[in-house]
């Protein structure tokens, strides 16, 4: 199996330029079609203004956000028809409150969803939405790329955080296509359980079930000397200069992660490489 259909959404021209260039490197990469939605984003719902406002001001937004989409749009078309691959594109509005339904449509249909970072500097409120809106109602993986990745057709290096866990399987599974293809596959255990069925062979099972697949692996079983896991990750992404992490998402609740903070979290406020995501 290969991604044959991708998706980004852009919501802002500069903060989508990395998810755009990786969308279009995968496209020449996996000979596939590369889908760009560019949505306005119309804030005008209840709540967001004192009672008595009256309707003049509901329609500048509107119209606002629509001239917002078709800006994104032209944008979104000069890139993608200069990259050649086969491509789409289409605007739409979208309040808010509701963007993640649009997503979800989108998500649904495509093998793989392009995203930027949801967290950092002048990050859009509507960012984390799109993310978790194509991973939980759209069912599909997501790979989102740091504003200053380097674009990659195939990547080398994979690292898979590897915890045992229902969410990095799925993520493990849905990544398929990248790790058959990778020159070198690490599987990355973090303080293994010292009681338990694969306590002689921390990812042994795993590399077994991937190397079937001919995925070429290698176990990378590591100690918890930093208090969060994810910065474990990175750093050791960074001293193996991999391409990509694979990692299952959201072990906790999404409200639970969002006010506390968690792996998920924390890896996509501080990654310098791309995130392959699943849930």
């Amino acid at each position: 199996m290969a991604y044959k259909s991708l998706l980004t959404v852009v919501t802002d021209a500069e903060q989508s330029k990395s998810a755009l260039a990786q969308m279009v490197a995968l496209a020449d990469g996996q000979d596939a079609h590369a889908e760009a939605l560019c949505l306005g984003v119309d804030r005008s719902q209840a709540g967001y203004y004192y009672a008595g406002a009256n309707a003049l001001v509901l329609q500048e937004t509107l119209s606002r956000a629509n001239a917002e989409a078709d800006e994104l749009l032209v944008h979104t078309k000069d890139v993608l028809g200069k990259s050649g691959v086969r491509w789409s594109a289409e605007s739409g509005v979208a309040q808010i409150a509701d963007i993640g339904r649009h997503v979800a449509h989108r998500a649904r249909f495509s093998d793989l969803v392009v995203l930027p970072q949801p967290y950092g500097k002048d990050r859009g409120a509507e960012a984390e939405p799109i993310v978790e809106a194509a991973m939980f109602e759209g069912h599909a993986p997501v790979l989102v790329t740091p504003e200053d990745a380097t674009p990659f057709q195939r990547p080398s290096t994979i690292l898979i955080g590897w915890n045992e866990s229902v969410e990095a399987m799925r993520a493990i599974r849905r990544a398929l296509p990248f790790l058959v293809q990778a020159d070198v596959v690490r599987i990355v255990v973090i303080d293994p359980p010292r009681h338990g069925p694969d306590r002689s062979d921390p990812g042994g099972l795993l590399s077994q079930m991937l190397a079937r697949h001919g995925a070429k692996c290698e176990i990378d079983v590591l100690s918890k000397t930093m208090t969060r896991v994810s910065d474990i990750l990175n750093r050791h992404a960074a001293d193996s200069e991999a391409d990509m992490i694979v990692m299952g998402a959201y072990g906790h609740s999404r409200f639970r992660e969002a006010i506390l903070g968690g792996a998920t979290r924390n890896m996509l406020e501080q990654a310098s490489v791309p995130v392959f995501l699943a849930h």
